[in-house]
């Protein structure tokens, strides 16, 4: 195959504002396990600690279901197609417009939860109903950490802003916030020897307040200001709603799934947190990766089509899918084999026992399986969501989310929690093989030579380094001690990560001018 350069000078740019993000995430995420190496020596997996999975999970199953998905994918297109357009004053009126209906509904589903709080956990954790103390408890610090809903879901309306103007930094460093605050949090409750439960979950609502407070200042100063006015049900607000409703029933559909596995976990004593656990390290590459890619994607994709720019945006999904393939495969290789050792470093330490970390590393290694499709479906779903598609990514998601269900539910009486981990990666795949038949029928994207030839490169160097990860550790096993086991496990990572990196490019799956090379059409 002929190189050429990409028919655009702006896609390299696509990589480095996935790089910004990816590596403000990747800060949020160090910060993140931080909290939760202290949370899980504090609370271990205990009955504290799945009261405070469920009540911190409320608040976040529905900011997905509000903010980050559905919304984000209908509301960033169509700010950055107004911005194209009409002009800043013009798509700032149209934020405005939005923010009012936001605020309003927000405000009245939390009033709505507060009354029917006892209902929503007895739909999350069904497994707390044999034990009322427990089941009261969930109640009181899930009404508390409930507010965090209405400032999360204003952040994603201000990032949404920021991320259309090429602003990227301020939205993907605010998470670290939220993790900086339950940090001291918990330093207090160990200080003034309170019930470190009563300081985290108060911790989250400050966080939240912050969080807000954060992103509402850069978009202030960098001439992004929305002036709430009284809700109306304008043209515009109304498209933004046709356009979102799949979204939202999309996301409601992976968030039932999400309260369907909760619930069933709550009845095998410490599962939903080991499920907890392994998410958190599932989500360091899928949230790295997927999310970075995916941030950056959607306004670049959305600018291009509309300004008519077919083959850049082509360019920009297929950088984009070998970018998160050369990312994840090696990842998700990684985590497999090295999670016993991983979960064990991190977390067994204080009331977090060794029974704890095996149980948490046999769920990270079902999910490891699922890595991949995830992070690729992230990255494909801007394309859908660019051309204001959002019907399809919900059909897809809903039969991926109906195997994942049914595969919980058959099999978790005989496997227990690791079956809705299993469950999980299966509806990934699921997925991600409907999305990609899809989009090469209706010649939204397709996949060219040169995009297989890298995808069957790094394929083999994930191979080869798995191989290699497998040997050494039958060769040399994991030291007893922290610093000891600290080491072995940087000394594996380097190691993989530089024989994926030798057999990538000697396959041919990653070089920076072959990325160059990769065109939109074969």
């Amino acid at each position: 195959m002929r190189s050429e350069p990409l028919s655009s000078r702006k896609t390299p740019r696509l990589l480095l504002v996935a790089m910004l993000v990816g590596t403000s995430t990747m800060a949020s995420r160090i910060t993140g396990f931080m909290r939760d190496i202290f949370l899980a020596a504090l609370l271990g997996a205990g009955p504290f600690a799945e009261i405070f999975v469920i009540a911190f999970r409320l608040p976040n199953l529905f900011r997905r279901l509000f903010a980050e998905g559905a919304f984000n994918a209908a509301f960033v297109p169509m700010f950055s197609e107004r911005l194209e357009k009409q002009g800043q004053a013009a798509a700032l009126e149209f934020a405005a417009r939005i923010a009012s209906v936001l605020v309003a509904t927000l405000v009245a589903f939390t009033i709505l939860a507060q009354i029917f709080m006892p209902g929503l956990v007895f739909a999350l954790a069904q497994g707390f109903v044999g034990t009322p103390e427990k089941f009261d408890l969930a109640v009181h610090y899930a009404r508390i950490s409930f507010p965090y809903l209405i400032c999360m879901s204003l952040v994603s309306l201000f990032a949404g802003m920021l991320n259309s103007t090429g602003r990227f930094f301020v939205a993907a460093f605010s998470p670290i916030l939220l993790n900086l605050v339950l940090l001291l949090a918990m330093a207090m409750a160990v200080a003034f020897q309170g019930l470190v439960l009563d300081y985290v979950i108060w911790g989250v609502v400050v966080a939240g307040v912050a969080q807000l407070g954060f992103v509402f200042v850069a978009a202030w100063r960098a001439g992004l200001r929305v002036k709430l006015a009284r809700p109306r049900l304008t043209p515009d607000v109304r498209t933004l709603l046709v356009l979102a409703i799949p979204g939202v029933l999309a996301a409601g559909i992976v968030q039932i799934n999400l309260l369907v596995g909760t619930s069933i976990a709550t009845t095998q004593a410490g599962a939903a947190v080991w499920l907890y656990y392994a998410d958190r390290l599932y989500q360091l590459p899928s949230g790295v990766i997927g999310v970075a890619l995916a941030v950056a994607l959607l306004p670049d994709l959305s600018r291009r089509l509309a300004a008519g720019d077919a083959r850049g945006a082509q360019d920009s999904q297929n950088l984009a899918v070998v970018s998160a393939t050369g990312l994840t495969l090696p990842a998700a290789a990684g985590l497999y084999f090295l999670a016993l050792p991983v979960v064990t470093l991190l977390f067994e330490r204080g009331a977090f026992l060794a029974a704890d970390s095996l149980a948490t590393a046999q769920a990270l290694r079902a999910l490891c399986f699922g890595l991949p499709a995830f992070v690729m479906v992230a990255a494909l779903q801007p394309s859908f969501f660019a051309r204001q598609n959002t019907r399809v990514p919900l059909l897809y998601g809903a039969i991926g989310v109906v195997v994942n269900i049914i595969g919980s539910l058959t099999f978790f009486s005989t496997y227990g929690h690791v079956a809705i981990a299993y469950a999980t990666s299966l509806a990934g795949w699921t997925t991600l093989v409907l999305m990609l038949a899809h989009m090469h029928i209706g010649s939204i994207w397709r996949m060219n030579a040169a995009v297989v030839a890298r995808l069957l490169g790094q394929v083999g160097a994930s191979i080869l380094m798995s191989v290699g990860l497998y040997m050494a550790a039958l060769s040399f096993a994991p030291p007893l001690g922290f610093w000891g086991l600290l080491a072995w496990v940087g000394a594996m990572v380097t190691g993989g990560g530089l024989v994926f990196g030798l057999a990538a490019w000697a396959m041919g799956g990653w070089t920076p001018a072959q990325i160059r090379s990769l065109r939109g059409r074969g």
